[in-house]
């Protein structure tokens, strides 16, 4: 059955996001969610091509490992939420910057630390642009 292997890992994915404490400054926990991702990601670059890219042509995921990862992504919701971030474009971009960032880490600095370095401030240039979208998140009111 396809995608099988998949929603373990997935799973797993989701269990240790989990415990990605959350601070209530919204560039630490984002900074904290964008590493983690890293962090899994580098720790097994084929799990990595599993869960996270369309390596194959025609790839479905399972309905099982499907649901898992839109699991995993309302967690990433849930944590811009705490801090008043509620638009899906906020989120789409906080997806393509954490994958771009693991992508060039896993590709030209495998074991190394080169892009994961820069997690906390592609986290601050995030949050900057979604203060100038919404000017009401420098006032720290959700």
């Amino acid at each position: 059955m396809t995608g099988v292997r998949g929603a373990p890992n997935a799973r797993q994915y989701v269990e240790e996001e989990a415990l990605v404490p959350s601070t209530g400054d919204p560039v630490t926990d984002i900074a904290a969610g964008v590493e983690f991702f890293m962090s899994f990601s580098m720790a097994n670059p084929a799990r990595h091509q599993l869960l996270f890219q369309r390596t194959i042509p025609g790839f479905v995921p399972s309905v099982e490992s499907f649901a898992i990862a839109v699991e995993g992504l309302d967690a990433a919701r849930r944590r811009l939420r705490a801090h008043g971030i509620t638009d899906d474009a906020a989120i789409d971009m906080l997806t393509a910057i954490g994958t771009g960032l693991t992508t060039q880490q896993i590709s030209n600095d495998p074991g190394g630390e080169r892009w994961l370095r820069l997690g906390r401030q592609a986290a601050e240039m995030f949050y900057a642009h979604q203060v100038r979208l919404h000017p009401h998140l420098a006032k720290g009111a959700p």
